[in-house]
């Protein structure tokens, strides 16, 4: 069951003290061009605010475009019309260098299938981005050692992905997704590939971190244990977000 709502109380009560939201997105239209030369508008006016310590669930059939809601919030992709704030920056007026800079600082990405480099362990995984972002071995070497500790992996930081289980690559694509302490974690379908046991311990986890690091995090699911779990849930319908108390059509 959905309930329509504006666009103001789609996107949430905002942050108080006069903190930044971690993201905060007014109107945002994407548009693509089909095969008959048609344009095919996927997102229609969203607007939504997520803060520090909140997660987000949208939800939706297949195809709706909630992936594409995650590369357009992520700075992966920019939108046809519309305006968005990662960590109280403006995207909007930046070249793709800055841009690349920017999401590189504050967002995390989490995807369905993990990436892992195979050829390293998960400690030299988690300290791939830390050394990509400059960051010497020691401080990238303690930070990864204590995100593996954090998703209870430290047993496990020295073998590569290839001698651990699904639900361990998964947990370390988490670890990697959080080197550079983002104020915003977006992930898609994480879960999909698990089996019941990991899935609800990988659905504990992102509990724990939206609330132990005070990140934003939002993630796009059919999994009615994860959506469950999130602070808000919401609908993207026909191209626009509407709150659900429920997972709208599954794909």
């Amino acid at each position: 069951m959905s309930e329509s709502i504006t666009a103001d109380s789609a996107a949430g009560e905002g942050v108080a003290s006069g903190e930044p939201p971690v993201v905060h997105a007014v109107g945002l239209v994407k548009e693509f061009l089909g095969g008959d030369g048609g344009v095919i508008r996927i997102l229609d006016e969203v607007s939504i605010t997520v803060k520090r310590g909140e997660m987000v669930a949208v939800v939706g059939a297949s195809g709706a475009g909630k992936s594409t809601l995650l590369h357009v919030l992520g700075a992966l992709e920019r939108p046809s019309a519309g305006r968005i704030e990662l960590a109280g920056h403006s995207v909007g007026g930046l070249d793709d260098e800055a841009v690349a800079r920017l999401r590189n600082r504050a967002v995390g990405f989490v995807f369905q299938f993990h990436h892992l480099l195979r050829e390293f362990s998960a400690l030299e995984n988690v300290m791939m981005p830390l050394r990509i972002a400059g960051v010497s071995d020691r401080i990238a070497q303690q930070r990864a050692e204590h995100l593996l500790e954090r998703v209870g992996l430290s047993a496990r930081r020295h073998h590569r992905p290839g001698a651990m289980s699904g639900g361990e690559q998964q947990r370390t694509a988490v670890a990697r997704a959080l080197a550079a302490e983002p104020a915003l974690l977006l992930a898609d379908e994480p879960s999909g590939n698990l089996d019941l046991h990991n899935a609800e311990r990988l659905h504990d986890l992102f509990s724990e971190l939206a609330r132990d690091l005070s990140l934003g995090l939002v993630v796009v699911t059919h999994n009615q244990s994860l959506a469950a779990r999130a602070d808000r849930a919401l609908l993207l319908e026909g191209g626009r977000l509407v709150v659900t108390n429920g997972l709208g059509t599954e794909g």
